[in-house]
């Protein structure tokens, strides 16, 4: 871990599981941490003692009135931008804003507080994906799920990991066409033995050491993501088994991950849908490209 005194780094969810792990390294190396979470009293006590610049704010990154609330109250500079907060198999449920509870935590907030931030961003997005991603589905005219229904428990999990892999493409695309020297970036953390499966039939793999890790080297791929040197569109995750575990690599993303149709034509799908990022980040992105 190089050090990160002076860096000042946004994560999302980082009070617990993997997020709770990122933070705790990357205070722990000198980073001034802006914890976006849920429950500021849970996250304050699990990071008791750790670092000495850290600052807690309340983020609920389902809910878009929320995301608004931050980025309008956030005024200092963000050097790294970690999207890290997602859920997985839950009840089906819909936010104040009447989006799918899923969706929005895993997919419609980051995108959401990546656009409102992005003239504050100094140096990377890091957005967490999945390995599920390849069976993620993108169907641009119910990004929703107001008219399809899932087959099953994970359907919506992997379409929105899908979503932010295509996001992170498109976002990069946009920074590049605006001369930014800001990188967009995908992390995923393999397999994880954390209470984001444990009620899925994901954590079958509990019982096959060799196919699950526990957060600490899970939270890897992330750390490497946001501190090292690697190319924005970079897709880092470990280097073992259908990369399910292991040391931080960069590989690629599924071929459907990769479309650039698919990825500008799911940006402005959702930039109608949440009223934000029509053309917000290649203005950005020029402004402090040329800045």
């Amino acid at each position: 871990m190089p050090d990160m005194t002076g860096r000042t780094v946004v994560i999302t969810g980082g009070g617990r599981g993997i997020g709770l792990v990122v933070a705790r390294d990357l205070a722990t190396a000198g980073a001034h941490l802006v914890l976006a979470v849920r429950d500021v009293v849970k996250a304050r006590r699990a990071l008791a003692g750790v670092g000495r610049d850290v600052e807690f704010k309340q983020l609920d990154v389902a809910d878009l009135d929320s995301v608004h609330a931050f980025a309008q109250s956030y005024t200092g500079v963000v050097d790294i931008l970690i999207n890290n907060a997602g859920v997985a198999n839950i009840p089906a449920a819909r936010t104040a804003q009447g989006l799918d509870v899923e969706t929005a935590t895993n997919y419609f907030g980051p995108f959401v507080l990546t656009n409102l931030l992005l003239p504050r961003v100094t140096d990377r997005v890091v957005s967490v994906s999945s390995q599920l991603h390849q069976f993620g589905r993108i169907h641009l005219d119910d990004l929703d799920w107001h008219q399809r229904r899932f087959r099953t428990v994970l359907d919506k999990y992997n379409a929105s990991k899908l979503a932010i892999v295509l996001f992170s493409l498109e976002l990069q695309r946009r920074l590049t066409a605006a001369g930014s020297p800001v990188r967009s970036i995908v992390a995923h953390p393999g397999v994880v033995r954390s209470e984001l499966n444990a009620h899925s039939w994901l954590n079958i793999v509990n019982r096959f050491p060799g196919l699950v890790q526990d957060v600490e080297p899970a939270a890897l791929p992330i750390l490497y993501a946001a501190t090292q040197n690697v190319p924005g569109n970079a897709y880092v995750g470990p280097d073992g088994l259908f990369h399910f575990t292991g040391h931080p690599v960069i590989h690629k993303p599924s071929r459907a991950a990769r479309n650039p149709a698919t990825a500008a034509a799911l940006w402005q799908a959702t930039a109608s849908l949440t009223g934000i990022g029509g053309t917000v980040a290649a203005v950005q992105g020029r402004d402090r490209g040329n800045s």
